[in-house]
């Protein structure tokens, strides 16, 4: 019996023969390149967002800590108590109108939705307002504005002109460059202006019942303990209408977005790698039959079964590293890149740096993938006798071992294992890994089963079709992997299609269908007949709805206290922070009534609210149960009457929740509309409103059509760049999978054309093969990529499923003539194999 030889003994033989020939592994370092490369770079890129945003808390925040109200400043007790904790600075913030005085220049607005913001002396805290003439060094004066350069370029100012907000005027002096807090402000609808909070109040912008936001920032001393001040403030201001946050949080909506999304192209890209590893594992599968001969050699001559796994694992474990390795770099290397194209898209600008996290777990992915694909091959290598390595052709598959089996398992558990521990949410990542992982068994079930069917079938009489036929059953065929291949990149052909006319639809065409002219807001309640007037006489038929809008927290529902929720139920959106809240004595428009009854027009008993069923069924009340909700510091506990089906995508007005009119009618707060009319209208109405309404904001809804859908198509780009990468992971699969059967291939041709075939005709049987395949895979990928589309667009996203079928069908047909072309590309070199040369190699 032969002795084995040790891994030093095995790495000279693996280093001659890498060196030689590494024809057979470029596939295994394509593939790992690319899903290394793709998983580091989305690692990488996420986390230098979310550590910026975490880093930058107290300048994005504007302090150590913020209080926020809505529609009510912080009275005099309540700021001297936050005066006491640090220094202190005020802002107000509000969306109002902005109207050029003197002469527009040709084809810009008469007027601009913006967010107008009132600072006082100290602001900011943190940070550096950056002004084009340089950092602001003296308060803002009464009559001063300063303007982002988004607004003096649709308005066509500049600084020394003069704008007008509500009933007074303000002259530019600088344009903004930096504003320290703009991401802690969330999203907004319009370019940013910045006065003093005297020239705020002097617009006569606020007024009882106007929607706007009152910010205090405290800078604490070094000394002070922030998470007790938080803890203690939430404590004594529950019932208040605070809403706080701190600089270890200070723009959550953005942190989550981000993690979110990282989270979701990460997977992609962890499925784009698992996709690759069936590449690997055919590139591997096609070197080691390159390597036959020599293997055998390697046996006669008494080498072990446990030599040849050293040897053959040497190579391949030596290209993996490289693969790997050059990954990272790319990993590390793109997102400054991806940073540069973005633009402005990004909230922060973040700094260049390694991540060291990302780039570990990428190696992980990387390395056990390589291992979960590539010991099958070589498990099967290291057992076939040498007599049957001899034989060209040899289609019977040594069974794996229990050993491999072992080392398989462990590495599809841990690839399963570290997916689940590194996801913010497991559970979706369970579904997206179970998804792909019955796509790979179904796709691989179906292989099978064309290859069954093939060699039952009648053989028909016409040559090249009989041969084409035959290609899916002889021995070495590569069928299954050849399914799989043509199904992975016609599925991801179809999902792609399908994600991207969703997106497009979201906005094109359900919202212009359904939605108004104009949005009108701050309209005050005591002047609801005269816009009533106003509107019919510049738009006769027009159709008005107005509604009273109020903002509220959620403090309660049932007996649970929000504020001593550890985490928030899923799904619950509406327990953080404010929303919007009306009353009304009727069902409002755009819901449908699911539960309980709306309460008379004269109810005059004890408070009562219509509540959204969805929201509901995550919160677990019912009708009959309690709800308490802050307004204007104010907690009020109703009860539920009713739960309605909101329909969200009516670009109405549609609340969470609707309490009856006695319970808020005495409330200060103001009214909202929207008006449906003819376009050539409306012009002519938002000149009216503007002017008799100084206070109000007029928003045309294209304006909010055209933000919406520009991140959706920023969101379809990063999904698109994603899923290419899955697609060409797809394209390596198919490459490897005619890579593997390379050598029945070449020996099939060499025996046609010796017996009078021509190279077309043998390209032809082999363009028929694909061709087949592709017709009985091409349901079975529209099926299998429109689920994954749709799973992605309304339980991911949670938009509407309105995919473009012409759109998805011809995407299908020419991904197929791609995969198709690439397919035949690759037999191209079969066919100038010369016959002697090759019968002698053979």
């Amino acid at each position: 019996m032969s002795r084995p030889l040790g891994w030093r003994a095995a790495w000279p033989l693996a280093r001659r023969d890498l060196s030689a020939s590494l024809r057979g592994l470029r596939l295994l370092l394509v593939c790992l390149f690319l899903g290394v490369a793709t998983l580091a770079a989305i690692g990488s890129l996420t986390s230098s967002i979310t550590d910026e945003l975490a880093e930058r808390g107290q300048t994005l925040l504007g302090g150590d800590i913020e209080v926020s109200m809505t529609q009510r400043e912080a009275t005099a007790p309540e700021k001297a108590e936050m005066a006491r904790l640090g220094r202190m600075s005020e802002t107000i913030r509000l969306r109002a109108m902005a109207r050029r005085e003197g002469p527009a220049p040709a084809g810009t607005p008469e007027a601009v939705l913006t967010e107008l913001k009132g600072v006082d002396g100290v602001y900011p805290l943190y940070g550096t307002l950056a002004l084009g003439k340089g950092p602001r060094t003296r308060p803002l004066g009464a009559d001063e504005l300063v303007i982002g350069q988004s607004l003096g370029d649709r308005l066509g100012v500049e600084p020394g002109d003069r704008l007008r907000y509500g009933t007074a005027s303000f002259t530019i002096s600088d344009i903004i460059v930096d504003e320290p807090d703009r991401v802690g402000e969330g999203f907004t609808l319009g370019p940013v202006a910045i006065t003093s909070l005297e020239g705020l109040r002097r617009a006569g912008l606020i007024q009882p019942g106007s929607l706007y936001y009152s910010k205090y920032r405290i800078r604490l001393a070094p000394t002070a303990d922030l998470e007790a001040t938080v803890d203690a403030l939430k404590k004594r201001h529950d019932a208040d209408g605070w809403a706080l946050k701190d600089r270890d949080r200070a723009a959550p909506g953005a942190s989550r977005f981000f993690e979110r999304m990282g989270q979701f192209l990460t997977l992609i890209g962890l499925a784009a790698l698992v996709i690759a590893g069936i590449g690997i594992s055919n590139g591997v599968a096609s070197y080691l039959q390159l390597k036959r001969g020599s293997i055998a050699t390697l046996k006669v001559l008494g080498a072990t079964s446990a030599d040849i796994a050293r040897i053959y694992l040497l190579q391949i474990g030596i290209v993996a590293a490289v693969a790997i390795v050059a990954g990272l770099i790319a990993g590390a290397l793109l997102p400054p890149l991806l940073v540069a194209a973005a633009g402005d898209v990004l909230p922060v600008k973040p700094g260049i740096g390694i991540h060291p996290l990302p780039l570990a777990t990428s190696a992980v992915y990387g390395l056990l993938v390589a291992l979960l694909f590539t010991l099958p091959p070589l498990a099967r290598a290291r057992t076939e006798p040498a007599a049957a390595l001899f034989r060209i052709v040899d289609d019977r598959r040594a069974r794996l071992d229990r050993r491999t089996w072992g080392l398989v398992a462990l590495a599809g558990a841990g690839v399963v294992g570290l997916a689940l521990a590194t996801a913010r949410d497991p559970l979706f990542s369970a579904i997206v890994l179970g998804g792909v992982a019955a796509v790979l068994g179904l796709l691989l079930a179906i292989g099978a089963g064309v290859r069954r069917l093939a060699a039952r079938v009648r053989r028909p009489r016409r040559p090249l079709l009989r041969l084409a036929i035959a290609n899916l059953h002889r021995p070495g065929a590569q069928t299954p992997a050849l399914v799989v291949a043509l199904g992975l990149a016609l599925t991801l052909f179809v999902t792609l299609a399908g994600i991207q006319t969703s997106l497009e639809s979201e906005i094109r065409r359900t919202v212009p269908a359904k939605a108004p002219n104009l949005f009108v807001l701050d309209i005050p309640v005591e002047q609801r007949q005269r816009f009533v007037d106003l509107v019919e006489q510049r738009a006769p038929g027009a159709q008005l709805n107005l509604v009273p809008a109020l903002r509220g927290t959620i403090t309660a529902y049932g007996s649970q206290r929000v504020a001593d929720l550890k985490d928030l139920p899923e799904g619950a959106w509406f327990l953080r922070g404010e929303r919007g809240v009306t009353y009304s004595d009727v069902v409002p428009e755009g819901s449908d009534l699911v539960a309980g009854r709306w309460w008379p027009r004269d109810y005059a008993g004890p408070p009562l609210v219509s509540l959204d069923a969805e929201a509901a069924k995550i919160m677990q009340v019912d009708v009959g149960d309690t709800l308490t909700v802050s307004v204007l510091g104010r907690e009020i506990q109703a009860r539920i009457a009713s739960l309605r089906k909101v329909n969200w995508d009516t670009m109405g007005f549609n609340y969470i929740l609707v309490f009856s009119p006695n319970t808020l009618i005495a409330a200060p707060h103001s009214l909202t509309a929207t008006v449906t009319m003819a376009p050539a209208r409306e012009a002519a109405v938002s000149r009216a409103l503007l002017s008799s309404f100084p206070a109000a904001s007029v928003i045309a809804v294209g304006e909010i059509i055209d933000q919406v859908g520009g991140l959706l198509r920023q969101m379809s780009t990063a999904i698109l760049a994603a899923a290419s990468v899955a697609i060409l992971a797809g394209i390596a699969v198919l490459i490897g999978a005619i890579a593997a059967s390379r050598q029945a291939r070449s020996y099939d041709s060499v025996i046609l054309k010796t017996l009078g075939a021509t190279r077309w005709q043998v390209l032809g049987a082999q363009a028929l093969e694909y061709a087949v395949l592709a017709s009985l895979l091409a349901a079975v990928s529209l099926a299998l990529g429109s689920l994954a589309a749709w799973y992605v667009i309304v339980q991911v996203f949670e938009f509407g499923w309105a995919p473009n079928w012409w759109v998805v069908l011809g995407t299908l047909a020419g991904g197929a003539v791609l995969t198709l072309g690439i397919g035949l590309a690759g037999s191209i070199p079969l066919m100038s194999v010369r016959p002697a040369r090759a019968l002698r190699t053979l």
